[in-house]
């Protein structure tokens, strides 16, 4: 039996972890699992799990660790995780990798990348991220420029800088995150799983140093 491959993409919100981890999953047959996209494809489906998890967003609250992880659990049983998958936007605590150790298999081979950003270089590339109302597309007005000021190249719809990615918010998320996350590296490091490469280059790079680490199997 062939062992999983599971890939734990770290770096503080706005790193590149998104991106990087589609291209990756992409290029390695590995499944892309998104905590943000399995809380809101059980809350869409009306699952169980996605029920008890918008009791506890509805009242503001964080939705519990180990409701996550059985989100997580459910969502790596399918199909297209058997050879591995990668995670993006888990675990977020010492806690929560605690955990994720605990369910993983013995065989599974686990890496750990961690995308190294500056805060400042976050708070920059936020401050001219643009999205399109309609469809959600992002663009960024020195990075990557629409065809149109102002008018997404995919819909014709309007673009706008969002509420979130205004640098004080920004600036908050960063300090959450360097508070509860960054902790990781070190724990980690520690089970010598962790690489940490340089996110501050050009998605290409960024990428082509990412995927020298997650060579293609024969």
């Amino acid at each position: 039996m062939v062992m999983a491959r599971i890939v734990v993409l770290l770096g503080a919100p706005g790193a590149g972890k998104g991106t990087q981890a589609v291209r990756l999953s992409r290029a390695r047959g590995l499944a892309h699992v998104s905590t943000g996209d399995l809380l809101r494809e059980n809350q869409k489906q009306g699952t169980e799990l996605g029920l008890r998890a918008k009791g506890f967003m509805d009242s503001g609250k964080l939705v519990p660790d180990e409701l996550v992880l059985d989100m997580l659990a459910q969502r790596v049983t399918a199909p297209d995780c058997r050879a591995g998958y990668v995670l993006d936007g888990f675990p977020r605590t010492e806690v929560q990798a605690q955990a994720l150790e605990q369910r993983l298999k013995g065989d599974d081979e686990v890496q750990v990348i961690n995308l190294e950003v500056s805060d400042e270089s976050i708070v920059q590339r936020a401050a001219g991220r643009l999205s399109c109302r309609k469809c959600g597309s992002v663009f960024h007005a020195q990075n990557a420029p629409p065809k149109k000021a102002g008018t997404c190249d995919n819909c014709g719809g309007p673009l706008s800088q969002r509420d979130d990615d205004a640098a004080p918010v920004v600036r908050e998320r960063l300090r959450v995150y360097r508070e509860k996350t960054a902790p990781l590296v070190r724990f980690y490091s520690a089970r010598g799983l962790l690489h940490s490469i340089d996110g501050e280059r050009s998605p290409e790079a960024v990428f082509d140093h990412l995927a020298s680490l997650v060579p293609e199997r024969n």
